[in-house]
């Protein structure tokens, strides 16, 4: 049939889509994967995934560019950013089950079109970030060769003078993707052996670098005669920060690796403290090292650990750091094309991208389309863009998404909790204590005081309160930063602002506060909520305000795309064109060639029998993960309304047709 503009039912059930969430029930949903990582394996994964270029190039820019000796707080001021982060992030990965990380969590407590989002600013993120990575180790191995295939690269292709582009064209550092994306094809074994040789190498050559500079330093090289501690000021210091942040990225990988922890509720938050805690004392302490080694304006920006005992007379040692630096960003780099394509296959089997995505080579077990597309993708970033311009970009799609973690940690703890799939009698009375005390609601000390909040719709209150709390942490961190400069408010205007914003903030914070919250003691959760993931998004968008201009404007043309592909007629969203008949987004067609036949979404289509086994599995893990139902409204996801239990029967898939809902439910055996 000719393609043809979508009916209003169909447009209908389409937004009802856009906001489904999936469900939070750990225990109706077993992996297949083998429980064997530990806490120390988890661990070693998360230093080995943050220990790259932040720790070999970024030090040596920050401090010649931005902040001077006073990385040492930038790197500080960015370790607590990353704290507040990780909290979040410690806290879904010990609750929620599965693949995907901060796509994922947004998914079971913001909905489909957010998560989606997140997922889109996600593989920027891990495009941008490994193309930055192979260009800071092929700036390492030109120096190991003295420049000479720079020099070799300008004299024969020439220097461009092309905003957002590099000076040149850097062969060598798209080579090093296209070899990183071979060694991830070959499958599990040889990635497991290149993961676990390479961060050792690292941790030993880091070790090195502290003890030999510790013997080097020179206090003389902080004091006033070379420009002080501080020569850029308390802005240079935020701006650092900023672009410091960049290096604590990869502790969401011990998040990803959830489903293989033996015992992911204790093991995860701890592997996540463990390693950031000991990644921010390297930073902290290679960052003083280096420069009090050497004065920091002589630094060279890209190989600033290598040239520092360069300029001492140690070249030998330069060389160690340079293998160390090879070896890190190596490591870094396979994480980054490792996420890609874990992030690709969980939103291509939820039907948010395309399918072929989702589709496992039968011998190697890895989805080799993704690893194809997305390697040349990001070697021909590698090849072409800019280096600051690609960190800027890493760190603007970090925070973004940070703080979408952040905000669903408010949501997810005043949202009313899944129903018990226990079917005994339930006592009336025992219904109406829960009632009065289920997440969402007003404190019962606090009703005689507050009781005009408890008269609003359920949800409602909690809803608007989190919506005042980004709006004024946004107002009030554009006041901080903008106030002065780019506003040019006189000075009672900006006081005015400040305390406005400061004021809602803090209103929102104590309306929050006085709120049910959901508690576990079972798992980790994040202390002090709502106020820890409120300083985090507080913090998180200090920070993306003070990057460039420029990378905002790049940053939207990236999430405009992203926006407008779904709304074309065929889009993302319309190849899950099975959801317009109360399928699951990704069910049907992802394995079979054949498809249900069906008007535009005007009415459901009769139900064909499966002709593929993959198919239904695929579809019962999926409908295991739904919400029943569609929400239409944020106070919707802050309480799940009950629903009666019906009697079900525990089939093949451990899912029970409810014919009163026509929903699927899942139970135990």
């Amino acid at each position: 049939m000719a393609w043809g503009l979508p009916s209003t039912a169909s447009l209908v059930r389409f937004c009802q889509k856009l906001k489904q969430l999936k469900t939070l029930e750990e225990s109706t949903r077993e992996t297949a994967l083998q429980r064997h990582l530990t806490t120390w394996d988890l661990t070693l994964l998360g230093v080995g995934a943050m220990m790259g270029f932040g720790l070999y190039v970024l030090t040596g820019i920050v401090a010649k560019e931005m902040a001077g000796p006073a990385v040492v707080v930038s790197f500080s001021v960015a370790a607590v950013a990353s704290l507040l982060a990780a909290l979040c992030y410690a806290e879904f990965g010990a609750r929620v089950p599965g693949r995907g990380s901060a796509y994922l969590f947004t998914y079971v407590s913001m909905g489909e079109l957010l998560a989606f989002l997140v997922g889109w600013i996600m593989l920027l993120w891990c495009l941008i970030g490994g193309a930055a990575t192979a260009r800071a180790c092929s700036s390492y191995l030109d120096s190991t060769f003295s420049h000479r295939i720079r020099s070799f690269t300008e004299s024969h292709v020439g220097i461009w003078q092309v905003p957002f582009l590099a000076q040149y064209p850097d062969f060598l550092a798209a080579g090093i993707t296209l070899l990183a994306s071979a060694f991830i094809s070959c499958g599990a074994r040889v990635t497991s052996w290149l993961s676990h040789t390479l961060p050792a190498i690292n941790l030993v050559v880091i070790l090195f670098i502290v003890i030999l500079g510790c013997v080097l330093a020179r206090p003389h090289n902080w004091s006033t005669e070379e420009g002080g501690f501080a020569p850029f000021g308390f802005s240079g210091i935020m701006a650092g920060a900023a672009t410091c942040f960049n290096a604590f990225l990869g502790f969401d990988v011990i998040a990803t690796y959830n489903e293989e922890a033996q015992n992911p509720k204790r093991a995860v938050p701890m592997a996540i403290a463990i390693s950031l805690g000991l990644v921010a004392g390297a930073y902290i302490l290679i960052s003083t090292v280096l420069t009090l080694v050497v004065p920091w304006h002589s630094l060279e920006p890209f190989w600033a650990l290598a040239d520092a005992f360069y300029q001492r007379g140690y070249s030998w040692a330069g060389f160690i750091v340079m293998a160390g630096a090879i070896c890190a960003m190596t490591t870094v780099l396979l994480g980054y094309l490792f996420a890609l394509r874990i992030m690709a296959c969980a939103m291509a089997t939820d039907g948010l991208f395309f399918q072929v995505f989702a589709d496992m080579h039968t011998q190697m077990q890895v989805t080799m389309v993704g690893i194809l597309v997305f390697g040349v993708i990001m070697a021909l970033l590698a090849l072409l863009l800019d280096f600051e311009a690609l960190v800027q970009f890493v760190s603007i799609s970090a925070l973004l998404t940070y703080t979408f973690v952040a905000t669903s940690i408010i949501v997810l703890r005043f949202q009313k909790p899944p129903p018990s799939s226990s079917m005994g009698p339930v006592s009336p009375v025992g219904t109406e204590q829960a009632s009065a005390s289920e997440p969402g609601q007003l404190r019962p000390a606090l009703r005689p005081y507050l009781g005009f909040l408890g008269g609003c719709w359920p949800g409602a209150t909690v809803a608007w309160a989190l919506g005042v709390l980004v709006a004024s942490a946004i107002t009030l961190d554009c006041v901080l930063v903008f106030g002065d400069s780019a506003l040019h408010l006189p000075l009672w205007g900006y006081t005015l602002l400040l305390l406005l914003s400061s004021v809602m903030f803090l209103l929102s914070l104590l309306v929050l506060g006085a709120h049910q919250q959901q508690r576990r003691q079972d798992t980790f959760q994040v202390p002090l909520v709502p106020l820890t993931p409120a300083l985090s998004i507080l913090l998180n968008i200090f920070l993306m305000l003070q990057l460039s201009s420029l990378t905002w404007l790049r940053f939207s043309i990236w999430l405009l795309i992203g926006l407008c592909h779904p709304c074309r007629t065929r889009g993302v969203f319309w190849l899950r064109h099975p959801a317009q008949q109360g399928e699951p987004a990704g069910a049907a067609g992802a394995d079979c060639p054949t498809r249900q036949p069906g008007g535009d979404g005007a009415g459901p289509a009769a139900p064909q029998p499966d002709t593929c086994p993959e198919a239904r599995t695929r579809r019962a893990a999926h409908q295991s993960m739904r919400t029943p139902g569609s929400l239409p409204s944020l106070p919707h996801h802050l309480r799940r309304l009950e629903r009666p239990a019906a009697p079900a029967v525990w089939g093949s898939s451990g899912l029970q047709a409810c014919p009163c809902w026509g929903v699927l439910r899942t139970t135990r055996p």
